[in-house]
Formats: structure tokens, sequence, C-alpha cells
């Protein structure tokens, strides 16, 4: 009797173990699946970012300027995304992640030095992969600069300047907000999309760059209105992988971020059109599209942490202090921002960037958890805004001026006259 228990105890620890050791089996099959909708996911992502640029900012921007002018801002938009991607994996991307100090990478990473198909690094996804999305914003924080110096600048100097920019600029703010190590990365600022990175480098350059280059000769109104609302909407869809692929994983926060980005863009769209509405009585296209823009803009570095009702509070603000900066302070000082890059994304930036810390609270239907600390996180945002405003003027200024003095800024009247097709590129947009 004694022996029948052996052959059965042996059957019992077998049925036993089993379950457990299908369960170690599934483990691994359970994280290649979330890897690989990661992974899916971020691909999709890099694919929409890109799609900003071209041909979402084009379209934008190219319908806002003078007919003789709009193949000359299709032809900006679509060199940078050439250069800055060769600029990106020869030495961008090591100055923006690749293990450095506080403030700068280092040149581990040059020319895409150690760049794998697996994810060596953390991230969650392949490191090539990480590297292509961020490549994606390399390329639109420059691009996004050109809608302040439209119709009048060389482009010899817009590629300079764009490459000197992107280097001494964007990669060293990339790497204090973003890398591991940088300092406002280990302060624990919030920015998930760039309100800092992108918007507020771009819109601080751009305010710097219009006042250096002077006003446009002859500013003519947008000789297509159409173009530059499906720009707007093309920019609107491509958002959703700028601020949802930002996390780097498909999930809850990931659907969130997009929810939170629509939303921010609807009450900033409406909020535009309804002050038109109020002091003009018509609420233009343009107004509505351009509201749309700036609730894009600032709801960028909040939409990892604000909920539904701080989507709408930022889509608000936004759409009121955006209008007051590209409406009224723009004709009270007379800068020439052509395009509206400082009153949009400069402006929209910061404004999202402080309102980060404030649409957190959970009363807010924030994420920024039990315990959150709003003021200690404001003072964060207003240190970083403040560095970093202070910064990229500064260091956009020394690099305007070292391309003036080497091959110019500014075409000769004859040419802005004759338009930047012609004169620049040799082309014209309309036959008629």
């Amino acid at each position: 009797m004694k022996n029948l228990f052996v052959p059965f105890g042996v059957l019992l620890m077998l049925a036993l173990s089993a379950p457990l050791g299908l369960a170690q089996e599934l483990v691994p099959t359970v994280q290649e699946a979330v890897g690989a909708a990661n992974t899916a996911w971020i691909m999709t992502a890099t694919a929409l970012v890109l799609f900003m640029t071209i041909p979402g900012l084009a379209l934008f921007y190219g319908g806002l300027v003078h007919r003789r002018n709009v193949l000359s801002v299709l032809m900006h938009c679509f060199a940078l995304t050439c250069v800055m991607s060769i600029v990106w994996l020869v030495v961008g991307y090591s100055l923006s992640f690749s293990p450095g100090n506080r403030y700068i990478g280092g040149f581990s990473a040059l020319f895409g030095n150690g760049l794998s198909a697996d994810d060596s690094g953390g991230s969650g996804i392949p490191d090539v992969l990480f590297f292509a999305f961020q490549m994606t914003f390399f390329i639109i924080t420059p691009a996004l600069i050109i809608g302040t110096f439209v119709e009048r600048v060389k482009f010899s100097a817009m590629l300079i300047f764009s490459v000197l920019w992107g280097l001494l600029v964007y990669a060293p703010v990339c790497h204090m907000v973003w890398a591991e190590g940088g300092w406002f990365f280990e302060m624990g600022v919030i920015d998930l999309a760039g309100g800092i990175v992108v918007h507020i480098t771009a819109g601080v350059a751009a305010l710097v760059f219009c006042i250096v280059l002077g006003p446009r000769k002859n500013p003519m109104p947008p000789h297509n209105l159409p173009m530059t609302v499906t720009g707007t909407a093309m920019l609107w869809v491509g958002w959703f992988g700028f601020n949802g692929g930002s996390g780097l994983v498909a999930d809850g926060s990931a659907a969130m971020s997009i929810t939170v980005t629509h939303l921010s863009a609807c009450m900033a769209a409406c909020t535009w059109a309804g002050i038109e509405w109020i002091y003009s009585k018509k609420p233009s296209a343009l107004g509505a599209a351009t509201g749309a823009i700036a609730g894009l803009a600032a709801i960028t570095p909040a939409a990892g942490v604000a909920g539904p009702m701080g989507a709408l509070l930022i889509g608000f603000l936004s759409g009121v202090a955006c209008y007051y900066f590209s409406v009224k302070v723009k004709k009270k000082f007379g800068y020439d921002d052509s395009l509206d890059v400082v009153g949009v994304h400069g402006v929209g930036g910061l404004l999202g960037t402080i309102m980060a810390a404030v649409v957190a609270i959970p009363a807010l239907q924030g994420f920024g958890g039990e315990g959150y600390d709003v003021v200690g996180q404001l003072g964060k945002q207003l240190l970083a805004s403040l560095v970093v405003v202070v910064f990229a003027g500064v260091v956009s200024y020394i690099v305007i001026k070292v391309v003036q003095a080497t091959v110019g800024l500014r075409v000769d009247e004859q040419d802005e006259s004759v338009g930047l097709d012609q004169s620049s590129h040799g082309e014209t947009a309309y036959n008629d």
C-alpha cells in the first residue's frame, strides 16, 4: 500500500507544477506582446510627427504667405527635414541623449554609434526607434522658427542658422529636460512632449530673429487660406503622435494624452474664434485654425498629467493669451513675427509649461498623485522656463549674428520684391 503512494505523489506534484511552468513560459510571452505593442505605436507616432512637418507645417505656413513665396516656405520645411535628420545622426542625438553632464550629452553616440534594434537603453522600445522618434522633434523645432522670417531671409542663412541652433540650443535644452542626469529631468520638471524643449526655445529664437532681421518691406495677406486650414488639420492629427507617443508606451496614459490634446485644441479654437466674433462680429477660419495650434502647443508639456477638465482650462487660457500676444502685443511693439511663431508657440508653450503644475492636481482630474505639491512643482516649472528663455535668447542672438556676419541674413530688396520662389529657387508655384 505504501508503494502506491509514491507514483500518486509524483503525479500530484506534476499536476501542481504544470500551471507554474506554464505561467513561467507565459511571462516572457506577455512581455514580448507588450513590447511589440509599444514598438508598433511609437513607429506610428514617429510617422505622425514627421507628417507634422511635411506636409502639415509646410502647408500651414505656405498658405499664409504671398503666392510668390509659397514654394520658398515649402522648400524650407522640406530641406530642414533632410538636413536636420543627417545632423541628428552625426552629432545631434549624441549631444541630446548620450551620457554627459547636467547640461549637455557627450560624444559616445556620434554617427549613431551603439544604436541597435534591441532595447539596450531600457526605454521599452528598440534603441533605433527612440532615435527616430526624437529625430522628428529635432526636425520640426527649427522648422517652426521659419514662420517668423518668411519672405525675406536667405536660404543659405536659414540652413546654417538651423544647424547651429539645433546643436547649440535645442540639444542642450533637450538633454537638460529629457535625458537621465539632465538638470531639469532630475529636478522633476514636467514637460511631456516639448513645451520647453520645442515651443519655448522656438518662440524665443523667433522673437530674437525677427527683431534682428527687421520687418518685411511690403507684407501681404495670406494667399491661400484653404491650404492653411488643411495644414492645420494635418498638424492636429500629427499632434496625437507628438503627445501620445512621448510616453513611449501604448496604454491608457497615451490614450489620455491624445484625448486632452484634442480637447485643448477644440477649446482654444472656439475661444479664439469667439473673441473675433465679439470684437469684429465675424469669426474667421484663420482665427479658428490659429487658435487650434495655440491649444495644441499649450497642452504639449501637460499632456501627461492633465485630465479633461485641465485640458479645457489650458485650451481656454491659451486661446485668450495667444490671441492677445499675436494681435495686440505684436501690433503695439511693431515686431514683424510674420506667422505668429512668438505669439502662438512661444506664449502657448510658456503658458502650458507653467499650467502643467496646476492641472496636475486631482481636483482638476489631474494625475499628480497623492500628496502632490503644486506650489513646489510650480516653482520648478517657473525656474526651468526662465532659465531656458534666457539661454535660448542669448545663444540664438549669438548664432544669428554669426550667420549675419558670414553669409548675411536678408535677401536684397529686389529679390524680396520679386519673391523668393524666383529669386532663391528659380521656380513659380502658379502659372496664372
